[in-house]
């Protein structure tokens, strides 16, 4: 099985991404959140620094496209390649509304016609594979035959399918039955994306789909850092490692933001997940949630570490 790191905007760019391949085992491949090309520019200095080499080291990286310009896309695939990369991915899955109401991500999905333009636009006519990231829909499952007849035409390198249609945003279950559907199309090329928190989603998830070869963990890798190993077949992470790794995104954060509250703000946005793991925790959960300063989530931090005890080995329950 090949794991994949979903790309999460403001939280797994190349901070983030290099210090989990550092700390724990590596993913397969890593996806840059989105890169959105402006018209007749190139990638803006923040966007530069997430793709650079020398900012990813030893990673399989893939970066993502937002765009329903075929121009667009091919001109950032062009720079893209001049680092070195041989692979860039299409986002058509993003359900952002600010997104969706300019026609992309999964607003793309809305316009058949329109999607068909802009897959005509760039297929064959770069160098690079393309692979893909979609829903199965804007609004109804029955959308996804066609879309996936139309995706059926092109060379996709991988097809990635989040099993849900963008008004589920990341509600209700993934629907496995459309998803099988690709699966059975695409083959080995056909990647799961969705609601996969622990071993047990993984093993139901295998049992349903054999013929599974990759999937792609977000939410339940960010919150359990342990989890890609343990389904991996190891024993998962100690609590030091885990401190390790957090001390490692503080510093490189510092390095790059000028001030504490950019800081503190993604930290705390990664807790917003990793809390998911630390049930019974609430008490220090607050105390990092209000820290105002630095010194102020450290310590609330190390407190919750050393409650959670620093022999033992870090599981999602």
């Amino acid at each position: 099985m090949r794991f994949y790191l979903a790309p999460m905007e403001g939280i797994t760019g190349y901070i983030y991404r290099r210090a989990q391949h550092s700390c724990f085992p590596a993913f397969d491949k890593y996806f840059t959140p989105f890169l959105s090309p402006k018209q007749d520019k190139t990638l803006n200095a923040k966007e530069r620094r997430d793709v650079l080499p020398e900012n990813n080291p030893g990673m399989v990286l893939v970066p993502q496209i937002l765009t329903n310009r075929a121009e667009d896309f091919l001109r950032t695939a062009e720079e893209l390649a001049d680092y070195g990369y041989r692979e860039v991915n299409l986002n058509l899955g993003c359900p952002s509304p600010t997104v969706v109401t300019k026609g992309k991500g999964a607003g793309a999905l809305a316009d058949t016609d329109r999607l068909k333009r802009l897959l005509d636009g760039i297929f064959g006519k770069t160098g690079l594979e393309i692979s893909i990231k979609t829903r199965l829909g804007m609004y109804e499952e029955e959308e996804w035959g066609e879309l996936l007849e139309l995706y059926c035409q092109y060379p996709i390198k991988e097809l990635i399918v989040h099993a849900r249609v963008r008004e589920d945003y990341y509600g209700g279950s993934p629907r496995l039955e459309a998803f099988s559907h690709a699966l059975e199309r695409v083959g080995e090329d056909c990647v799961y994306n969705g609601d996969i928190f622990t071993e047990k989603d993984m093993e139901r998830l295998k049992q349903r789909f054999p013929g599974l070869t990759a999937v792609m963990l977000g939410r339940g890798a960010l919150a359990d850092p342990g989890l890609l190993g343990r389904m991996k077949g190891e024993a998962g992470i100690s609590i030091r490692q885990l401190q390790t790794f957090l001390s490692a995104l503080s510093r490189d954060y510092r390095a790059i933001y000028s001030g504490e509250r950019d800081v503190l703000f993604r930290m705390k946005e990664l807790w917003a997940y990793l809390e998911w793991s630390f049930p019974g925790a609430e008490k220090q959960m607050k105390a990092i949630r209000k820290a105002q300063r630095l010194a102020d989530y450290e310590e609330a931090v190390r407190r919750l570490l050393y409650e959670a005890g620093e022999a033992s080995v870090f599981s999602a329950t």
